[in-house]
């Protein structure tokens, strides 16, 4: 059992994706996590258990939602407890006393501190008597206090004296300020060489990356890959990708090189995307499977441009009168194209997934979901044998939100390639060929003809 605790401080966003994002970072480098059972995420302070100190820094430098670390010495609900418990851990901290540069810092969260009262709460730890140099700049050690307090709603938050609110404290070492988040502003869409009005955000481009394991040497599929805003960051961490989408154009971008091209050249990883081709995921080349470590995908859901596949929306008959329509000799041949449901397309993919990963592979995408639709089912529904969901977040936006689903391929069986035959004739709940999971069949997932709920407000029948 890991015998050290470690205080996380973790930046205010995407809750839902934290321990997520914690475990693939762990087991990415092969090393036991775990989190102690009050463990709260939409809490801004986490305390983890590992094994040793280095854990808990490569968490920190590979996280996207780690702000610091620290060895954590004590922790309490008043600071008479705090006091008390850290006495208790002077074996932790006893070896600064003689002579380390060190300084002391105190934050709050849900609360203004004065400096008057900080200055109190430093001279609170004299006890401690450190002997060493006081230095703001770059002290050897420094040593940090954060006050939790209640988020008191309808109410001003102004600068308070009293304790009436402080839901716990904090304090420990300071070990490593997390240094993955300077990558947001690095992948930053707007300073992006190429990009669309589909290009995932670089926040979440990162996550999805971390959910992948994305490391030196592994090789990873985007089938809808669009302007490549996930090839970018799978690419930062040593992956190579393969990308593909049924459009090419949203590749290419109207240039001579490239767009996805030029944009990976800017980020330094042109060398490790592998190649970009154009076709249907339906009517795909994969010849044999078992090929990348992970897919990594954002399917088009309709909202901002619907998902397509091969296909007439009305196939001709085979007495049609209407004659084919002619085209000159010089102009290439554009194939027609069908919607593509989104609840057919997520089974679809699965299958896809199963396929072409490797035994342990990873398949990471986003789910629209309606909020007050969505149950466990849905991701059920989609599954197939051989497949296990191992991480959903959801990114909320009230009415709607989208689920980041990661799903891990559990089996080394071996399997035909899918078939993808008349998926959009079947029901809600039935995969290709009987793939999906024992759910009823008259189960309808809340991603279901998503598209059409989005643009009529989301609106109930009752409502109508």
């Amino acid at each position: 059992m890991p015998s050290q605790q470690y205080l996380v401080v973790f930046a205010q966003a995407h809750e839902d994706f934290r321990v997520p994002e914690l475990r693939s970072i762990a087991e990415l480098h092969g090393f036991p996590l775990s989190v102690t059972d009050d463990f709260d995420p939409s809490r801004p302070f986490g305390v983890l258990a590992l094994e040793q100190e280095v854990h808990v820094r490569l968490l920190a430098r590979r996280c996207i939602l780690i702000k610091s670390v620290y060895e954590l010495y004590a922790r309490g609900h008043t600071y008479e407890e705090l006091h008390e418990r850290n006495r208790s851990s002077r074996h932790l901290w006893d070896k600064y006393i003689p002579n380390t540069s060190f300084k002391f810092s105190v934050n709050g969260y849900n609360h203004s501190i004065s400096k008057a009262r900080q200055r109190q709460v430093i001279e609170d730890f004299a006890y401690m008597e450190l002997m060493g140099r006081i230095d703001l700049i770059s002290p050897e050690v420094t040593m940090g206090c954060f006050e939790e307090y209640r988020d008191v709603q309808d109410t001003t938050r102004q600068r308070r004296e009293d304790a009436n609110d402080l839901r716990e404290v904090f304090f420990g070492r300071l070990l490593e300020e997390g240094s993955a988040r300077p990558l947001i502003k690095m992948f930053d869409v707007k300073k992006r060489q190429y990009f669309g009005n589909t290009s995932m955000e670089a926040e979440i481009s990162l996550l999805m990356a971390n959910q992948t394991l994305a490391s030196p040497g592994k090789l990873i599929y985007d089938p809808f890959i669009g302007t490549g805003s996930m090839a970018y960051t799978t690419a930062h961490f040593g992956a190579f990708v393969f990308g593909s989408d049924i459009d090419g154009r949203q590749m290419r971008g109207k240039e001579a090189q490239p767009g996805i091209i030029r944009a990976a050249a800017q980020y330094g990883v042109r060398q490790r995307i592998l190649d970009l081709c154009t076709f249907d995921i339906t009517r795909n080349p994969w010849r044999c499977g078992g090929l990348f470590d992970a897919i990594i995908t954002d399917p088009p859901y309709g909202v901002r441009a619907g998902a397509k596949r091969l296909g007439r929306k009305k196939e001709r008959g085979a007495d049609s009168s209407v004659p084919p329509r002619s085209r000159a000799d010089d102009q290439p041949y554009v194939p027609p194209t069908k919607p593509y449901e989104l609840s057919a397309l997520a089974v679809d993919l699965v299958s896809l997934a199963r396929y072409l990963l490797k035994p342990g592979g990873r398949l990471v995408f986003f789910l629209p979901t309606v909020i007050d639709e969505y149950k466990e089912l849905d991701l059920d529904s989609m599954l197939c044998d051989g497949m296990e969901v191992i991480a959903n977040s959801l990114q909320d936006f009230g009415a709607w939100g989208r689920r980041l689903i990661t799903i891990r391929k559990v089996t080394s069986q071996s399997y035909p390639p899918p078939t993808f035959e008349s998926q959009t004739a079947l029901p809600s709940g039935e995969g290709e060929m009987g793939n999906a999971s024992s759910s009823p069949p008259t189960h309808i997932p809340a991603h279901r003809d998503f598209r059409e709920k989005y643009f009529q407000g989301f609106k109930k029948p009752s409502d109508a």
